[in-house]
């Protein structure tokens, strides 16, 4: 007996292994979506106040970008980066080196100096919201995909880009960013890693530390004592905390200029009443970082495991010119959104995702078309609204009612008849009669 060609084929796939997604990504979903747009919403509101425009760069960009702007011996370039060499579509093309992007701020400032934003000498405002990648070891909050909220201010030294007060103001935009979210017990920790010479000169004082003790260290860190000091700083090694408890301290090395401009940053802080912690290793291992820097976290118990940082970011006074543009003094953060849905999430946010205000469900499929003019009356009205189906009986039509929204409308042929709804509110387990008229008004109670 000769089988089924359609049957073959459904035996085939059968045996077949499904794809996943790769390793250190996902999928985000609804109903977690919801809150994902809830907190992009926020965000963007809160930055338009500020008065903040939107940037879109590429997701990937050529490999010096990085090389030259984060620093070759950072982590995230030497180990942690996706690249591949993009081969010319012909013999007589040359190849490039191109990587997905594992930061956002060298981006921004490349596309600054390329379209020549420096030559309105205003002061920029710029924010993104989008996926960055870097190859670690995936774990709670951190994914190979990640997405990041952040924001560059940056401008001619003319424009006031290098001035204590635009550092204060991006740290209060922050902190009410955190509180309109309703992020609970946040803490910023605050320092200075002062000029590039400063920070020179301190680099060097801490080779120098490391030199007799380096050997005593996990292996990371030996690397680190001779390729970028300062990375040492940020070592989590529960047997080494000893050692970097007893180096040298940036504050120490800090020009006068330095010094006056971290006073006027926690003066300005002190005005608006934004509370901050003075953390001297906070140095931020970026090689572009200058003057002030900063990080927020939350307390134990928040989502995010052994390390609670929520975001940072800090000053790049140099970075323009390491990617050879004008001179162009900037301030920056970038916040992990992942690690902030998981925080909001945890401390169980009041702006948890919200049900749709209606469910409409038709009993018959005669009232399908009735049902469908009915939802869109309503979301012409502003009113999120799911439209069941006639062919589902009445318990089914009740189990998803109740599941995605806060009240089920049932359309059936009586309630056409007669313009008289019957609405049920699973908040009270009541039932009503309304209007249809005045429908729309009573679901935005």
């Amino acid at each position: 007996m000769e089988m089924k060609s359609d049957h073959l084929d459904s035996l085939h796939w059968r045996g077949m292994a499904t794809i996943k997604a790769v390793r250190g990504t996902r999928d985000l979903l609804p109903p977690d979506t919801n809150l994902w747009n809830h907190v992009e919403a926020t965000a963007r509101s809160v930055f338009a106040r500020y008065g903040f425009g939107e940037i879109r760069t590429p997701i990937f960009e050529a490999t010096e970008l990085f090389a030259r702007g984060v620093g070759e011996e950072t982590d995230i370039v030497s180990k942690e980066m996706y690249t591949w060499e993009d081969r010319g579509r012909a013999e007589s093309d040359r190849g490039q080196s191109l990587t997905l992007r594992p930061e956002n701020t060298a981006g921004v400032v490349r596309s600054y100096i390329e379209h020549g934003m420096a030559e309105t000498g205003m002061l920029e405002k710029l924010f993104y919201i989008g996926p960055q990648f870097r190859r670690e070891r995936p774990q709670r909050g951190r994914y190979r995909q990640f997405w990041q909220i952040g924001a560059e201010v940056l401008g001619p030294p003319w424009s006031g880009s290098d001035s204590a007060l635009r550092d204060a103001e991006v740290l209060e935009m922050l902190a009410t960013l955190l509180n309109e979210l309703g992020v609970k017990g946040w803490r910023l920790a605050l320092n200075s890693v002062g000029s590039a010479e400063d920070r020179q000169r301190y680099s060097a004082a801490l080779r120098d530390a490391l030199a007799p003790v380096k050997d005593k260290m996990c292996p990371d860190n030996q690397r680190r004592a001779e390729t970028n000091p300062l990375r040492v700083l940020d070592s989590k090694d529960p047997n080494d905390q000893e050692i970097i408890d007893g180096l040298p301290k940036i504050a120490d090395f800090l020009s006068e200029d330095s010094r006056t401009h971290f006073e006027q940053v926690k003066a300005a802080l002190d005005a608006c009443g934004v509370a901050y912690a003075i953390e001297p290793r906070l140095v931020r291992g970026l090689d572009y970082y200058t003057r002030t820097t900063f990080e927020f976290t939350v307390p134990d118990g928040s989502g995010l495991g052994t390390q609670n940082a929520l975001l940072g970011g800090g000053r790049y006074d140099g970075l323009s010119e390491m990617l050879g543009g004008p001179k162009t003094p900037g301030i920056g953060f970038a916040i992990g959104e992942d690690r902030l849905i998981l925080t909001l999430r945890a401390q169980a946010a009041e702006q948890a995702a919200k049900k749709l205000d209606a469910f409409i469900a038709p009993m018959g499929v005669a009232q399908n078309p009735g049902a469908l003019k009915l939802a869109q009356e309503l979301r012409h009205a502003g009113l999120s609204v799911e439209v069941g189906d006639g062919s589902f009986r009445l318990r089914k039509s009740f189990d998803a009612a109740d599941k995605l929204a806060r009240k089920m409308i049932i359309f059936g042929e009586d309630e056409v008849t007669s313009g008289i709804l019957t609405v049920k509110d699973f908040s009270k387990g009541e039932q009503e009669k309304i209007a249809r008229e005045e429908l729309a008004a009573a679901l935005k109670n």
